[in-house]
Protein backbone atom coordinates (compact mmCIF):
# COMPACT_ATOMS: atom_id res chain seq x y z
CA UNK A 1 0.00 0.00 0.00
CA UNK A 2 2.66 2.32 0.97
CA UNK A 3 4.33 1.73 -2.48
CA UNK A 4 1.10 2.47 -4.49
CA UNK A 5 0.55 5.55 -2.59
CA UNK A 6 4.27 6.49 -2.94
CA UNK A 7 4.33 6.49 -6.17
CA UNK A 8 0.57 8.11 -6.96
CA UNK A 9 2.95 10.83 -5.28
CA UNK A 10 5.89 10.70 -7.32
CA UNK A 11 3.45 10.87 -10.57
CA UNK A 12 5.32 7.57 -11.86
CA UNK A 13 2.27 5.21 -12.19
CA UNK A 14 0.78 1.42 -14.47
CA UNK A 15 23.63 10.80 -20.12
CA UNK A 16 26.36 10.07 -20.91
CA UNK A 17 29.06 10.06 -17.85
CA UNK A 18 29.18 13.48 -17.21
CA UNK A 19 31.11 15.04 -14.56
CA UNK A 20 28.12 15.85 -12.13
CA UNK A 21 29.17 17.44 -8.88
CA UNK A 22 26.56 16.44 -5.56
CA UNK A 23 24.75 19.36 -4.15
CA UNK A 24 25.31 20.13 -0.84
CA UNK A 25 22.16 19.46 0.87
CA UNK A 26 20.70 15.79 0.74
CA UNK A 27 18.01 14.76 1.44
CA UNK A 28 16.24 12.94 4.80
CA UNK A 29 16.30 9.90 3.09
CA UNK A 30 19.87 10.52 1.71
CA UNK A 31 18.96 10.10 -1.87
CA UNK A 32 21.14 11.90 -3.92
CA UNK A 33 20.36 15.31 -5.36
CA UNK A 34 23.08 16.24 -8.17
CA UNK A 35 24.09 20.30 -9.13
CA UNK A 36 23.89 20.86 -12.52
CA UNK A 37 20.14 19.27 -13.08
CA UNK A 38 16.84 20.58 -13.07
CA UNK A 39 14.06 18.43 -11.51
CA UNK A 40 10.56 18.26 -11.35
CA UNK A 41 8.12 17.77 -9.11
CA UNK A 42 7.08 14.38 -10.42
CA UNK A 43 10.89 13.43 -9.87
CA UNK A 44 12.36 13.58 -12.94
CA UNK A 45 15.49 14.96 -13.70
CA UNK A 46 16.83 17.45 -16.90
CA UNK A 47 20.56 17.74 -18.05
CA UNK A 48 20.42 20.47 -20.61
CA UNK A 49 23.12 20.46 -22.98
CA UNK A 50 23.74 22.59 -26.39
CA UNK A 51 20.80 21.30 -27.84
CA UNK A 52 19.78 18.30 -26.46
CA UNK A 53 18.27 17.58 -22.66
CA UNK A 54 18.73 13.88 -21.03
CA UNK A 55 15.73 13.04 -18.99
CA UNK A 56 15.43 10.53 -16.22
CA UNK A 57 14.34 9.59 -12.79
CA UNK A 58 15.81 10.82 -9.62
CA UNK A 59 17.31 8.09 -7.12
CA UNK A 60 14.63 9.68 -4.72
CA UNK A 61 12.12 8.37 -7.36
CA UNK A 62 14.30 4.87 -8.09
CA UNK A 63 14.79 4.31 -4.06
CA UNK A 64 10.95 4.93 -3.86
CA UNK A 65 10.11 2.24 -6.77
CA UNK A 66 12.70 -0.39 -5.68
CA UNK A 67 14.50 -2.78 -7.75
CA UNK A 68 13.26 -1.77 -11.49
CA UNK A 69 12.66 -5.39 -13.61
CA UNK A 70 10.93 -3.55 -16.59
CA UNK A 71 11.10 0.11 -18.58
CA UNK A 72 8.91 0.89 -21.17
CA UNK A 73 10.36 3.72 -23.27
CA UNK A 74 9.12 5.04 -26.84
CA UNK A 75 10.55 4.87 -29.93
CA UNK A 76 13.17 8.03 -30.98
CA UNK A 77 11.74 10.59 -33.59
CA UNK A 78 8.34 10.63 -31.16
CA UNK A 79 7.16 13.70 -29.35
CA UNK A 80 7.44 14.66 -25.91
CA UNK A 81 4.89 16.86 -24.22
CA UNK A 82 5.41 18.74 -20.89
CA UNK A 83 3.58 17.00 -18.04
CA UNK A 84 2.42 13.98 -20.10
CA UNK A 85 3.68 10.37 -20.13
CA UNK A 86 6.05 9.07 -22.26
CA UNK A 87 6.67 5.25 -20.78
CA UNK A 88 6.42 3.42 -17.61
CA UNK A 89 8.68 1.60 -15.13
CA UNK A 90 8.26 -1.05 -13.54
CA UNK A 91 9.50 -2.14 -9.99
CA UNK A 92 9.08 -5.34 -7.27
CA UNK A 93 6.29 -2.72 -5.79
CA UNK A 94 4.75 -1.10 -9.03
CA UNK A 95 4.30 0.04 -11.75
CA UNK A 96 4.85 3.87 -12.75
CA UNK A 97 4.51 6.23 -15.51
CA UNK A 98 7.43 8.55 -16.02
CA UNK A 99 6.15 12.19 -16.76
CA UNK A 100 8.05 14.51 -19.19
CA UNK A 101 9.30 17.59 -17.73
CA UNK A 102 9.72 19.23 -20.87
CA UNK A 103 8.31 19.11 -24.79
CA UNK A 104 10.23 18.12 -27.78
CA UNK A 105 11.31 15.94 -30.07
CA UNK A 106 12.45 12.36 -28.60
CA UNK A 107 16.24 12.11 -30.63
CA UNK A 108 17.29 8.97 -28.25
CA UNK A 109 16.22 6.72 -26.33
CA UNK A 110 18.30 4.75 -23.38
CA UNK A 111 17.96 1.01 -25.10
CA UNK A 112 20.67 -0.58 -22.62
CA UNK A 113 17.48 -0.33 -20.01
CA UNK A 114 15.96 -2.92 -22.27
CA UNK A 115 18.39 -5.83 -21.28
CA UNK A 116 19.59 -4.07 -18.16
CA UNK A 117 16.49 -2.15 -16.24
CA UNK A 118 18.35 -2.22 -12.72
CA UNK A 119 20.77 0.66 -14.53
CA UNK A 120 18.17 2.98 -12.73
CA UNK A 121 18.65 1.91 -9.66
CA UNK A 122 22.69 1.65 -9.87
CA UNK A 123 23.53 4.45 -11.52
CA UNK A 124 19.81 7.04 -12.23
CA UNK A 125 22.21 9.77 -13.50
CA UNK A 126 24.81 8.47 -15.55
CA UNK A 127 23.84 4.74 -16.74
CA UNK A 128 19.94 5.04 -16.51
CA UNK A 129 19.02 7.73 -17.90
CA UNK A 130 15.71 7.50 -20.47
CA UNK A 131 15.64 9.78 -22.92
CA UNK A 132 17.06 12.72 -24.87
CA UNK A 133 15.01 15.13 -26.41
CA UNK A 134 15.53 18.11 -28.77
CA UNK A 135 13.71 21.04 -26.46
CA UNK A 136 10.71 22.77 -28.45
CA UNK A 137 10.32 25.29 -25.52
CA UNK A 138 13.50 25.90 -23.93
CA UNK A 139 11.83 27.90 -21.60
CA UNK A 140 10.46 25.30 -20.11
CA UNK A 141 13.71 24.23 -18.26
CA UNK A 142 13.16 27.42 -16.46
CA UNK A 143 10.01 26.50 -14.29
CA UNK A 144 12.04 23.24 -13.13
CA UNK A 145 13.26 23.20 -9.66
CA UNK A 146 16.97 23.45 -8.92
CA UNK A 147 18.61 21.07 -6.89
CA UNK A 148 18.42 22.63 -3.68
CA UNK A 149 14.08 23.11 -4.31
CA UNK A 150 14.04 19.81 -5.04
CA UNK A 151 15.76 18.66 -1.70
CA UNK A 152 13.21 20.83 -0.16
CA UNK A 153 10.21 19.48 -2.24
CA UNK A 154 11.59 15.51 -1.46
CA UNK A 155 11.89 16.39 2.39
CA UNK A 156 8.60 18.30 2.24
CA UNK A 157 6.69 15.32 0.56
CA UNK A 158 8.23 12.58 2.56
CA UNK A 159 7.34 14.08 6.18
CA UNK A 160 4.11 13.76 4.60
CA UNK A 161 3.43 10.45 4.25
Amino acid sequence: MWASSTANALKISSASRTHLSYASSLSRCFSTVLDGLKYATSHEWVKHEGTVATIGISDHAQDHLGEVVFVDLPEPNGQAAKGSSFGAVESVKATSDIYSPISGEIVEVNSKLTETPGLINTSPYEDGWLIKVKPSNPSELDSLLSPKEYTKHCDEEDASH
